[in-house]
């Protein structure tokens, strides 16, 4: 095993805390800005997609689809960004094509046009997502991992707040999706603004990393493959937001301005679960993991059999879910891999979740245009599922 401090110009470099806390913050503030455009447009796309003429399994293949193709490709990024080490380069490309695909919304005359580029949005995602990642694992091991993951998360989602009300206004004042999908190129160009600075700032990510690196080459561990078991059930067992959206359309428990104001709940609760859960898991650990899976397995009875309230009620819980998925989830994985194989655990990790992700949207899809309470039946049996998989896991997971 060769034990190697990465250095710059072969002088031993150790970043401080607070540079290790800024770069957390640049890299959440491109996130932040990023999800006003992407988090926008999906708030608004299941309801633009029926609007076009898709029925509710096109929206929940549609949807599935785009989640699959982009995590399958995280694969792929992640191998990339371990071997090539050009982390910056692959974000650029990322938010790019990201950046490009969502403002052309507003040009699609079908929803198969929509379609694609939704699709497109989601393999920018993937393009990005692992180089991202081990960014943020390289400077969160200053300041906490849970606490850095949950600090970009809580910013991300601030994003994922202002893009689903911006929608939500444009939409009241003109009527219009293809209107706030033109304003969405706004932020976009914001965002890419701070990614370059943040890239003039920060040019060799490698050096962001503070401990000493294990350059070793072993295979994951056991707890890491029942880790992607367990994760894969909670995924497969989440409905979407454009299914949501779009059953809050088709039956009107929520008026169709209302319904990107509840994604903006959703996202809220999101930041705030994720900054609470990231303090949580870096103090106590693994049992952190099991709360917000019991909690948003009730997000599905609410959202889909409540009325306005109680559906209000499932997407706060769904949120508590998201922000967990995208914070402790996370940073549990830089935890149980060796640190030369990061990138490509992000990616065989965001691979497996999408494969799940997809597998239960398009089912669910199907079971809404059959039965709702299949669905929701389905829903928490798929995430409760997860819970004694993690249980198993416990004894290596976060410790």
């Amino acid at each position: 095993m060769i034990e190697s401090r990465l250095n710059t110009d072969q002088a031993e470099y150790e970043i401080s805390r607070p540079s290790a806390l800024k770069l957390v913050i640049l890299i959440g503030l491109v996130s932040l800005f990023a999800d006003v455009t992407y988090e926008g447009a999906r708030s608004i796309s299941g309801p633009f997609l029926a609007v076009l003429g898709a029925s509710a399994t096109s929206v929940g293949i549609i949807a599935g689809c785009g989640e699959l193709i982009g995590y399958a490709l995280r694969l792929a990024s992640g191998y990339l960004a371990d071997r090539s080490k050009k982390y910056w380069t692959l974000l650029f490309a990322g938010y790019g094509l990201t950046f490009i695909a969502v403002p052309l919304l507003a040009l699609a005359g079908s929803w198969e046009i929509a379609a694609l580029l939704l699709v497109a949005e989601r393999i920018g995602k993937a393009i990005r997502t692992p180089s991202r990642d081990v960014i943020l694992s390289c400077a969160s091991d200053q300041i906490g991992r849970g606490w850095g993951f949950g600090l970009h998360e809580a910013l991300d989602q601030v994003g994922a707040i202002c893009g689903p009300l911006a929608m939500a206004a444009a939409f009241y004042f003109t009527g219009s999706y293809r209107t706030g999908f033109c304003l969405l190129l706004i932020p976009a160009l914001v965002a890419f603004s701070v990614l370059a600075f943040a890239r003039q700032v920060y040019p060799n990510p490698h050096d962001l990393e503070s401990a000493t690196i294990k350059l070793e080459s072993k295979g994951f561990s056991r707890s890491f493959w029942l880790y992607l078991v367990a994760i894969g059930c909670v995924a497969a067992g989440y409905a979407d937001f454009p299914l949501v959206a779009y059953h809050f359309k088709k039956v009107g428990t929520v008026p169709e301005y209302c319904i990107p104001i509840f994604y903006a709940v959703a996202m809220g609760v999101d930041a705030v679960a994720a900054l609470i859960f990231g303090r949580l898991f870096d103090r106590i650990g693994f049992p952190v993991l099991l709360a917000p899976v019991l909690l948003s397995s009730l997000f599905a009875p609410l959202a889909f059999w409540g009325g306005f309230y109680p559906a209000l009620v499932g997407m706060a819980l769904w949120g508590v879910g998201m922000g967990a998925q995208e914070s402790i989830v996370r940073a549990a994985i830089a935890d149980m891999v060796p640190r030369a194989r990061l990138g490509f655990a992000f990616g065989l990790f965001n691979t497996a979740y999408g494969f799940a992700w997809f597998f239960g949207s398009a089912l669910m899809g199907l079971l809404y245009d059959v039965s709702v309470t299949a669905l929701v039946v389905f829903s928490i049996a798929a995430q409760l599922a997860a819970v004694p998989v993690l249980l198993i896991s416990r004894g290596q997971i976060g410790e």
